[in-house]
């Protein structure tokens, strides 16, 4: 389970990546939610987070930093409406969390071929495997 200041960051993240189209929506809000509520933080500190300047703490781990991207990906697909700048910003977040280019432009390509742009688990491990081998 991650720290304290780690959930915070991946909050503050997704917040921020939330925002980049200058509003939050209701289906966005609703997301970052769960995770906040996944991650075992307070509504009272979620809701603070919105106006909070956090340090952004990179995952150590590998499959951390996976579910992570896979966050991002969902939450950009949650309003089932897609900016360029949307595409572009998650791909040099994965970028600076040590991704594979390779890896995330295909994740990127292949889940427009999955319902609600959700790409599986397994699909999801497969294709970064491979970049790493």
């Amino acid at each position: 389970m991650p720290t304290n200041k780690e959930k915070l960051s991946i909050l503050s993240e997704m917040i921020s990546f939330a925002k980049i189209d200058n509003k939050i929506k209701e289906s966005e809000y609703d997301f970052l939610f769960s995770v906040a509520q996944q991650l075992e933080v307070s509504k009272k500190t979620f809701d603070s987070l919105f106006n909070t300047d956090v340090e952004h703490v990179i995952p150590k781990s590998q499959s951390d930093r996976l579910v992570q991207f896979n966050r991002l990906v969902l939450l950009m697909n949650v309003d089932e409406n897609q900016e360029p700048n949307e595409v572009k910003r998650i791909y040099d977040i994965g970028l600076k969390m040590g991704l594979p280019p390779g890896a995330i432009q295909q994740v990127l390509t292949i889940m427009h071929k999955y319902p609600s742009k959700i790409v599986p688990p397994n699909m999801l491990i497969a294709i970064f495997k491979a970049h790493y081998n």
